[in-house]
């Protein structure tokens, strides 16, 4: 039972790294970015071919700072422009990236899936009970949880917290107490594409790389910033670490209704409270 519970956490945290990047964007932007998984998947291959001449952590460092610049383009040249715009153009536009990114993958490194190796440091087991768990899903864990407690630590302690909460709350009354918003934004935007490719480079040890794999996981993360309501950081992280117990059980004991199994949790949430489990930005 804590195999499976410690798999549902690695999951988990993989949808947290990746959807609290999506929270940050709507937060700023008010854009519902569905090129959001195709971001997930270009961090992951981007990781994958600069791991080949950097080993595996010069590949993290890559992806990271290659999808932060990515980002700040993107916020440029798509998100800011959709800012004000109907939602239905929003959805068309960033599927269409989507689209556009998963060419790109398909044409540089083909249909074939890929397989990552775990860098030799971590590719040991450890004991839990009678059993051994991989040490690198401990560490992806690990590194869901610095992410949480970085943010959080960030928003609350820092001036450029308090900038980024005031903003997402009324971008107009922060700017005009000083607050450059439109430069804000743009560093907001590169830390959530940024975590995109983080959540991507992490992920790309323990699932098979392919250009659909974006599209595989970009609605059970809208599934978590939905449930966890919109805005919410601490939502976010409650609703991942719940879909990824949900997610993982559902494959282990009803693998033929598992991937129905998260949406059905959201429509029970909403339900029960239609802002999702936090109401307000935390």
């Amino acid at each position: 039972m804590i195999i499976q519970v410690l798999n549902g956490l690695v999951y988990g945290g993989m949808l947290y790294i990746l959807s609290v990047g999506l929270v940050l964007l709507f937060g700023l932007r008010r854009v519902v970015n569905f090129a959001h998984g195709g971001l997930f998947m270009l961090g992951a291959y981007a990781g994958y071919a600069a791991s080949m001449q950097f080993g595996f952590w010069g590949g993290v460092v890559f992806s990271v700072v290659a999808l932060a610049v990515l980002g700040a383009l993107l916020d440029r040249l798509v998100f800011r422009p959709l800012q004000n715009v109907d939602h239905m153009i929003t959805v068309l536009v960033t599927y269409g990236l989507l689209l556009v990114f998963e060419d790109f993958v398909h044409t540089v490194w083909g249909a074939d899936l890929i397989s990552v190796r775990v860098p030799a440091l971590l590719a040991g087991t450890i004991g839990i009970g009678d059993t051994q768990f991989p040490v690198y899903r401990l560490v992806v864990i690990a590194v869901a949880i610095a992410v949480a407690l970085g943010l959080s630590a960030w928003l609350h302690f820092s001036r450029a917290g308090l900038y980024v909460r005031a903003s997402s709350v009324d971008s107009l009354t922060t700017a005009m107490q000083g607050v450059d918003t439109e430069r804000l934004s743009i560093g907001v935007v590169a830390l959530g594409t940024a975590l995109a490719g983080l959540s991507g480079v992490v992920a790309a040890p323990l699932i098979a790389l392919s250009p659909s794999m974006g599209s595989s996981i970009l609605i059970e993360s809208f599934i978590v910033v939905v449930t966890g309501g919109l805005g919410s950081f601490v939502g976010a992280f409650i609703a991942a670490i719940v879909i990824g117990q949900v997610h993982n059980f559902g494959v282990v004991y009803l693998p033929n209704v598992s991937s129905m199994l998260p949406l059905l949790l959201m429509v029970g949430v909403l339900i029960w409270r239609p802002t999702g489990l936090a109401r307000t930005q935390s």
